[in-house]
């Protein structure tokens, strides 16, 4: 006799908080000059390739509407109690 089966909790759909994860083979050229330009910006280098890959695919009419805008990170605005 076998136990019965368990059902598994049905998976969350993925949240504005939660990140997918890629690996990335790039010509070490290509990430020095991706580096010094994300840097440019005062953005990290992985930054800098979520928003080259968002524009390009805005212009190109394929981000998808549901797409939320790219997570701020750093320290919060200074709020106007602190002025």
């Amino acid at each position: 006799m076998t136990a019965p089966r368990e059902e598994e909790p049905e998976s969350p759909r993925r949240g504005p908080q939660q990140r997918k994860q890629v690996l990335l083979r790039l010509d070490p050229l290509v990430h020095e000059a991706l580096a010094r330009w994300a840097a440019d910006e005062l953005r990290s280098a992985n930054a800098q390739i979520e928003f080259l890959l968002r524009r390009a695919l805005a212009e190109a009419g394929r981000l998808p509407g549901e797409a939320g805008p790219i997570p701020r990170r750093g320290r919060p605005p200074r709020g106007p109690e602190a002025q």
